[in-house]
């Protein structure tokens, strides 16, 4: 087994011989688009179980674009899928991000136009949560009181 950087810096182990594991936004991008799409996959496979087992799941991924919203949409069928976009803003990501720690930092300089691309491909859909003035703590309460009257709008 070799260890290599994974996500967030985490290692993930991999046997000998296997490929990289390439970030979404990494080279070669078709191998990228491929492992996005098998992670999109597994994540849409995961939930439904979940939320057919009666748990209600919490997927906390990047959705840069309207077509991956619809992998999502349409492999969770009819199981109440809500959308909440956290959006604080560019800057205060980045100044989130400087105050962790090193090795739990994201490295990502292309905030605003991912965001732009969001808004307009989906940005008519669920809630877009401005979450720049509050804690993680009040974030997460909100969202527990308001993704699902909030998070429907056009889903």
């Amino acid at each position: 087994m070799r260890a290599y950087a994974g996500w967030r810096g985490y290692p993930l182990a991999l046997p000998c011989g296997a490929p990289y594991v390439v970030w979404a936004l990494g080279e070669p991008a078709e191998e990228a688009d491929r492992q996005t799409r098998l992670c999109n996959d597994n994540i849409v496979g995961l939930a439904a179980a979940f939320a057919d087992a009666g748990f209600t799941p919490v997927i906390d991924w990047v959705v840069p674009d309207r077509a991956q919203l619809d992998l999502y949409v349409e492999g969770l069928g009819e199981r109440h899928l809500a959308l909440v976009v956290l959006d604080p803003g560019g800057d205060v990501c980045r100044r989130r991000n400087e105050l962790r720690v090193p090795e739990e930092r994201f490295l990502f300089d292309g905030h605003e136009a991912l965001v732009a691309t969001m808004r307009a491909t989906f940005g008519e859909l669920g809630w877009w949560f401005d979450t720049s003035a509050l804690t993680p703590e009040e974030t997460a309460g909100r969202v527990l009181a308001h993704a699902y009257d909030l998070g429907r709008r056009g889903l």
